[in-house]
């Protein structure tokens, strides 16, 4: 049997590339409508075209850097302005450049909290009251294996993608009781 989630809607960060992309892909295919979410329009415009529309979804793109995490609060109260709600929140982005942990400057700790954790939860606090309304909620956090067991010189990405791993079990504590998985 093959899982159907048509009438889902699904906002899928870091889109274009890589593992974001082929899970809007393959979401697509389930029947889902998706929000494609990155920070280059040309390829957020590509991505869209492969997209599978075969079960009536209209696909469609917010186009935010989460460097600017401000920015991404406002363009995301905007957007939703114009829509029923979200089912299933994927947050996904890129890590930081490596190196070791001893050498890495406060700037690139703030700037990668910012990205990975502040971004998620601006993201989580949009959208979770009206998965509440909706009866349907799931919040994936892509993190890494380094939650488990630290990379070599990915010492501020090992850090702090640990926070969202944090974070994402305190979130699943408090939604669960909603029917909102995290």
């Amino acid at each position: 049997m093959i899982y159907s989630l048509k009438n889902k809607i699904a906002l899928v960060c870091g889109s274009t590339q890589g593992i974001g992309k082929a899970i809007a892909l393959k979401l697509s295919e389930m029947g889902c409508a998706i929000i494609l979410v990155s920070r280059n329009e040309e390829k957020l415009q590509a991505t869209l075209t492969e997209l599978d529309t075969s079960q009536g979804q209209k696909h469609q793109f917010l186009q935010v850097d989460f460097s600017d995490p401000i920015q991404v609060k406002q363009e995301l109260d905007s957007f939703l302005k114009n829509h029923s709600g979200v089912h299933i929140l994927i947050n996904n982005s890129g890590g930081p450049k490596g190196g070791p942990i001893k050498d890495a400057s406060t700037e690139e700790f703030i700037s990668t909290f910012n990205q990975h954790l502040i971004c998620n939860h601006i993201l989580v606090q949009a959208l979770y009251p009206k998965m509440i309304e909706l009866g349907y909620g799931r919040i994936i956090n892509i993190i890494s294996t380094s939650v488990k067991q630290p990379l070599p010189n990915l010492g501020v990405s090992n850090t702090i993608r640990g926070a969202v791993a944090s974070w994402s079990k305190t979130l699943a504590n408090e939604l669960g009781q909603y029917g909102i998985t995290v």
